[in-house]
This record gives structure tokens, sequence and C-alpha cells, in this order.
């Protein structure tokens, strides 16, 4: 069994990314040579239409797999040999893997929010929800969400198609009972424990909140992708109107754990990874 890897996060925007400390440090605790590279599309001029060219440049310098991310997530779908079944019901890959002259396309982004999600507010796993965001951060979290017993979510987007399209792909899976397509959030969440941002509202150059802070009730439980800050608007919001809050930085480390155990085949130690995440991120 291999006991070194090269690695690499493809998307835009990414330079501050954790990833790379995260995935370097876990190999070394577990003993292997972990080397992760940053390919910042954005700052190279690369466009979906270079991905094939760049899935090629990777095998051929022995990369064992790579990291794929907005706006990516979609448009490496047809370069791939192998879809994992989420991947498929997800129509997203995020972890990409380089095994025996085949390209193995896997999402860990859906089941990293659901571990982050269990760990933060296990009594809530069976609420109903509302998730603000249709792309494939929304579809992810719906996913991971669904899967792990929510009664029911509703899903919201600026673009009512997409909030649809994203309704119809996780229904396939799940029941049309289970998901619905909806345009009024207060309304949604009248009848929800709980709603999530899925967009990218908040992160360091979108300020603001997906939620206005008079829809936060004391007994709604907010969670946050965004981890870019960790303490977002609605984060903080949140917390000051007695919300139970799951910051975005959960969903960050568990997906990286999932990647992590794709490429290397060991189990990664998710613990040392929260760990090692809170170093990062401490002010």
């Amino acid at each position: 069994m291999s006991t070194s890897f090269v690695l690499g996060l493809v998307g835009e925007g990414i330079s501050a990314s954790l990833t790379p400390a995260m995935q370097e440090r876990e190999g070394r605790e577990s003993g292997l040579q972990v080397s992760y590279r940053i390919i910042d599309a954005g700052r190279l001029g690369l466009g979906a239409d270079d991905l094939p060219a760049l899935l090629d440049w990777a095998e051929r310098l022995g990369f064992d797999g790579l990291n794929v991310t907005h706006p990516f997530k979609q448009a490496v779908l047809p370069l791939l040999d192998d879809l994992s079944d989420d991947a498929a019901d997800l129509g997203a890959v995020n972890t990409v893997v380089f095994q025996d002259g085949r390209r193995l396309g896997r999402n860990t982004d859906w089941s990293g929010y659901g571990a982050a999600f269990r760990a933060a507010l296990p009594d809530a796993v069976h609420d109903r929800a509302v998730v603000v965001g249709a792309g494939g951060a929304g579809v992810a979290v719906g996913y991971g969400l669904l899967d792990q017993g929510a009664e029911h979510v509703a899903v919201l987007d600026s673009d009512p198609e997409r909030a649809e399209a994203c309704a119809i792909r996780l229904a396939k899976r799940y029941g049309d009972d289970r998901v619905t397509p909806v345009t009024d959030l207060a309304r949604a969440l009248e009848g929800a424990q709980g709603v999530v941002n899925a967009t990218p509202v908040g992160m360091h150059g979108h300020p603001g909140s997906s939620v206005a802070e008079s829809l936060l009730r004391p007994d709604l439980w907010v969670s946050d992708v965004v981890y870019f800050p960790l303490d977002t608007e609605l984060v903080r919001t949140a917390r000051a109107r007695g919300c139970r809050v799951v910051p975005g930085g959960g969903m960050a480390v568990h997906q990286a754990v999932g990647a992590f155990e794709y490429f290397t085949g060991r189990e990664a130690d998710a613990d040392r990874m929260s760990q090692h995440f809170a170093e990062l991120t401490r002010p």
C-alpha cells in the first residue's frame, strides 16, 4: 500500500483554502507523506473548457487525486470513468481519485455536512428544515439532511427554477412528500425547526445574511455552510437571538475527512482534524 500521495484542489478563488494544511497534517499524523497543491483556475486563467487538459496533466504528473470545488463540480462529471451513487444523485463531484488508469468521482460534501450536523445537534436530525440556496451546496445539504432522517426539507433560491430543479433531484431519492420548493422564506420557516444558509452570502466579499434577523426565532436552529469567516453575520445574529448554531467549519472538516479516506485508503481521525482546523482558524 502506498505511503506517499500527491493531491490538489481545483477551483476559483481558493488561495486561502485550509484544505492543504488539513490534508498534509493528517497525512503526517497517519505516517504518510502527503503533498497537497492549490490549482487556482482564476489566477491561472482557466475555465471549464480547460478541465480535460487539466485532468490529463494531473494524471501525467502523478497526482493521486484532486478535490474539485466551485465552479467545476458539475463540469467535471463527463470527464470521469466512474461515479458513486451519491455523486450521481447529486450531479456533482468534489473528489476525484486517480486509480489504475481510471478517474473515480466521489462526493463528500453531503456526508461531511451530515456528520458535522449530527455532531453539533444530534437531537435535531429528524427536524423539518429550510435550505436557502439551491446550487451545489444546497443540493448537498438537502441530501445530507434527508439522508440522516429529516422529516421534510423546503428549498428556496433567488431563482425559483433552480429551487424546483434541486427539489426534484432530492425527491427522486427521498420522495415527493419530503421535499418542497418554496418562494416565501417567512412562511416556510413557520413550519420548520431549522434553517441552513447554503448560499455564498456571508463570505468575505459577499456581506450580509440570507435570513433576515426578524425571522430568527430563539427556538430555531441555524446552520451555515460558509466558513470564511466562521462567524458570519447570520451566525452572529442567530447566537444573539438565542438560536442554536452550527457554523460552517464542521462541514469543511468532515468533507476533508471523507476525501482523505478516498485518496489514501486510510481512516482519518475526525477529532484530530477538527482540532487542527480550530488551530488554523483561531483569531
